[in-house]
């Protein structure tokens, strides 16, 4: 057997914990799969005092997680620290350019950095992978950059945050409103604290950056992605999706299309009873069309401590087996600048609420704005109340231009019936 894969893991926070003790632990079967031993020499965190629930005797710390990249008795550094800048991109590009391997979690990091940062590994001869960085223990970067390569990706599609799809999802069970069922998720650990980067689409916005470049070969554009979170969600938006067949999901979508790669993340109608559909509570899915190869569908654990800890070992067996390649599946002078999809040439089917005073003539005046923009109505529901209250008016609109449905429901706005600023959400049918 060869010498064992030295492995330096800077943070040891609930992932990091768990890959220490996978590694600290029986190894066996480990060492058999990856064709050699790895063992861990040497890790970095904030707190060298703090009860991890794993014993690292004979581990070396290093106060200064630089340090690992420095010492002779490392071969790959597993960077779990978190942040696209700071101690994380400094670590990673020093590592780099020490010829060390670099196994990360990193999503950030990757979507602003990650074409520089696959360029200096190939430069070093090295590896950069990143499996857990989407969807915790779903293998979906194997799949796009080694299985998924005979015929050309057209649209990957996904719900890629589980603390959103776990607040939808209660949402939904409870009735209750978004701003309740956020501070459950709080207290239960489904969110953070300060859950921005969640709730706002930040975290999916990043994941579909990644997913896009290496399902089209383009590089990381994170810029070029329009981005709409959670937070205006309300129970009858989700009640009324029920009622036209539909369930409410944050979705990151990358598609091309004859005007360019188009990304977006916002919340969408999916049809009911459809595997993105039945997506559950904290899980992540991903569905690619893979051309003639079909589409394919995956499901799992987006997060937490296993199945993000799975996803790193799988990685470093990957590099101890010698499983290099190119970050993104193909060279990083080769990944071509993706040609972002224009807002006007934008187009779907979208689900339109209204909170309106029930009067006569406000539903013809509706009906005139959105004929003046050439916006047809597929299907609607009206409820009646009495007369001078305010009223919900819901409608699902035929495949129409996204500006022009903007255009229309800003004239709608400025109506002194119109109590609130109406709600767009697109329908996703494809």
């Amino acid at each position: 057997m060869s010498a064992p894969l030295k492995v330096g893991l800077a943070g040891l926070g609930n992932v990091g914990a768990g890959v220490a003790k996978v590694l600290r632990g029986d190894t066996r079967l480990l060492a058999w799969r990856a064709g050699r031993d790895i063992a861990i020499t040497a890790v970095s965190a904030r707190d060298r005092t703090r009860d991890r629930g794993v014993d690292l005797d004979g581990v070396r710390f290093e106060a200064d997680p630089m340090a690992l990249a420095r010492r002779d008795d490392v071969d790959v550094i597993v960077e779990l620290m978190g942040g696209h800048e700071g101690a994380a991109r400094t670590l990673v590009e020093a590592a780099l350019r020490a010829r060390k391997h670099v196994v990360t979690a990193n999503k950030a990091l990757l979507a602003y950095h990650g074409a520089a940062l696959a360029e200096l590994a190939e430069r070093s001869g090295v590896s950069l992978k990143f499996e857990a960085a989407i969807c915790g223990g779903i293998p979906i970067v194997k799949a796009l950059r080694e299985s998924l390569i005979a015929y050309e990706i057209s649209a990957v599609r996904g719900i890629l945050n589980g603390t959103c799809n776990f607040i939808l999802t209660q949402m939904e069970a409870s009735g209750r409103p978004f701003a309740e069922v956020l501070s459950e998720a709080q207290r239960l650990g489904y969110a953070e604290a300060d859950p921005t980067l969640d709730i706002g689409g930040g975290d999916t916005a990043h994941k579909l950056t990644l997913l896009a470049a290496l399902a089209f070969g383009t590089v990381p554009d994170l810029g070029g992605v329009t981005v709409t979170g959670i937070e205006k969600v309300s129970p009858a938006d989700i009640a009324f999706a029920a009622e036209f067949g539909y369930r409410l999901k944050l979705l990151g979508v990358a598609r091309k299309t004859p005007s360019g790669i188009e990304q977006r993340v916002h919340p969408a109608m999916v049809k009911a009873r459809t595997p993105l559909a039945d997506v559950e509570s904290s899980f992540n899915a991903v569905a690619a069309d893979a051309g003639a190869a079909g589409p394919f569908f995956f499901e799992g654990r987006g997060a937490g401590s296993g199945p993000t800890t799975s996803a790193v070992i799988a990685d470093l067996v990957d590099v101890a087996r010698g499983a290099f390649g190119p970050a993104f599946g193909r060279p990083a002078s080769e990944l071509t600048a993706p040609k972002r999809v224009p807002a006007e040439t934008r187009s779907s089917a979208y689900y339109l609420r209204f909170q309106v005073l029930d009067v006569p003539g406000v539903m013809a005046e509706i009906s005139r704005h959105l004929a003046n923009e050439q916006v047809s109505i597929e299907s609607m529901i009206q409820r009646g109340r009495a007369p001078g209250e305010p009223v919900a008016i819901v409608m699902i609109t035929h495949e129409s231009s996204h500006v022009a449905v903007v255009r229309a429901l800003s004239a709608i706005a400025t109506s002194d019936k119109v109590f609130e600023a109406p709600c767009m959400i697109p329908m996703e049918t494809a």
